[in-house]
């Protein structure tokens, strides 16, 4: 009597494998995430140091605002035509340009002697800003496996909320001390030690070899691109509605003395750290319920934000929430945009931060208008509220043209 010997099964191939495998991937996260902390830090720098500007160029304080939407124009034009430029480059040289074109700018805006000279400037260190984040972020998603793509991704992010706690404040004080320019100094050398890291610990990750000028532009056409951007636009300018104007709330409706308000600053950016870290957790269980979740709570804690602001530091754990709920619906809104962007993934992943600037200027000023017709410094807080609503409402057109893509496939 013979007996056949089974054929073994063939081996279930492992799904969750990251797509590029990097030597040392906690120091390769580390490395990108340290370009966010100098893009963060010479982000918000600026408005720390808005008065030694100013006379530093011999420009009032309302005129040397300028620079900061210099800045904030500069995100908007850069992200979408350097991500549409670099998209067919290898990744990690793009990101090394990226950083050296930042470097270069800040450097270009310690030098600068005139108002005129600094505009520019400030417009030319903006310029990378989009595509960097955009181009890491996807670099990270390829390092981690699939099921913890949104935590790679929320880590890249969080050197911009770190900055916020650390960054900002130091070079904020090294600006006054040491004269404004050493802040843009400092973070000219923060990029070129990003520079350095990327290259030495970040692997070689090929670019989009099929990219093309058309199938990059062809995200344009993707109405749920629209969506996700508007969403951005609007949603989160809720916030900045609220951060704009926080000193005057804090001394002149809560009655707290000035230096109380370096201590509300500090609760908006340990608000943006837990925040991001906890938007990679629940980007892995659904980016889409994260987004929901993040807007609704966001007009949840402007209204709380109304309520509490007259009571001083009642204020204080609300501001934390603010930005915690904030962060979240960044980071899911830049995992978003890379789904929905189809094969224009560069394009697409680097239009969030266009976004986010355009909700900067957008939350200001309408923050402005409000107080300028006379209701109040805690009306910026209402204009949040409703923002943060018409945001989430942009996010239920999306889900439902979602369904109605899905039935038509079906």
């Amino acid at each position: 009597m013979t007996t056949t010997a089974e054929t073994p099964a063939p081996p279930v191939p492992d799904l969750d494998v990251p797509s590029v495998t990097a030597r040392h991937f906690a120091l390769a996260v580390l490395a990108l995430a340290m370009g966010g902390f100098a893009i963060g830090t010479t982000e918000f720098v600026t408005m720390g140091l808005l008065p030694q500007i100013s006379a530093g160029v011999n420009v009032s304080i309302p005129t040397g605002g300028h620079v900061i939407s210099a800045y904030a124009v500069g995100v908007v034009v850069g992200a979408p035509v350097l991500a549409f430029l670099g998209a067919r480059l290898p990744r990690r040289a793009l990101l090394v340009a990226l950083m050296a074109a930042f470097a270069a700018g800040n450097g270009l805006s310690a030098l600068a002697t005139s108002y005129e000279q600094l505009m520019v400037a400030r417009f030319a260190a903006g310029l990378p800003h989009g595509a960097y984040f955009g181009v890491a972020s996807l670099v990270a998603a390829s390092m981690a496996r699939p099921s913890r793509k949104g935590r790679a991704v929320s880590q890249v992010m969080l050197g911009l909320s770190v900055a916020n706690v650390i960054g900002v404040p130091a070079a904020t004080v090294l600006g006054q001390e040491l004269g404004w320019r050493a802040a843009f100094w400092t973070a000219s050398g923060l990029a070129l030690l990003t520079l350095a890291l990327v290259a030495w610990f970040v692997p070689s990750v090929a670019g989009d070899g099929e990219a093309s000028g058309r199938r990059e532009l062809a995200a344009f056409r993707l109405p749920q691109v629209w969506l996700t951007l508007l969403a951005g636009a609007i949603g989160f300018g809720g916030m900045f509605a609220v951060y704009t104007y926080i000193a005057p709330v804090v001394t002149d409706v809560g009655g707290l003395g000035e230096r109380s308000v370096a201590v509300f600053l500090l609760s908006f950016g340990l608000g943006m750290v837990a925040g991001t870290w906890l938007a990679g957790i629940m980007a892995d269980w659904s980016i889409f319920r994260s987004l929901i979740i993040g807007g609704t709570g966001m007009a949840a804690t402007m209204l709380a934000f109304w309520l509490t602001a007259p009571h001083g530091w009642a204020a204080l754990p609300v501001v934390f929430l603010v930005t915690t709920l904030g962060s979240v619906l960044v980071v899911n809104l830049q995992l978003r945009l890379m789904d929905v962007a189809g094969d224009a993934q560069t394009l697409g992943a680097a239009l969030n931060h266009a976004s986010l600037n355009i909700a900067n200027a957008l939350g200001a000023w309408l923050g402005g208008l409000v107080i300028a017709a006379g209701w109040g410094l805690r009306a910026p807080a209402l204009v949040g509220l409703a923002l943060s609503l018409a945001g989430v409402a942009v996010l239920l057109v999306s889900a439902r043209l979602h369904v109605r893509e899905q039935d038509a496939t079906a």
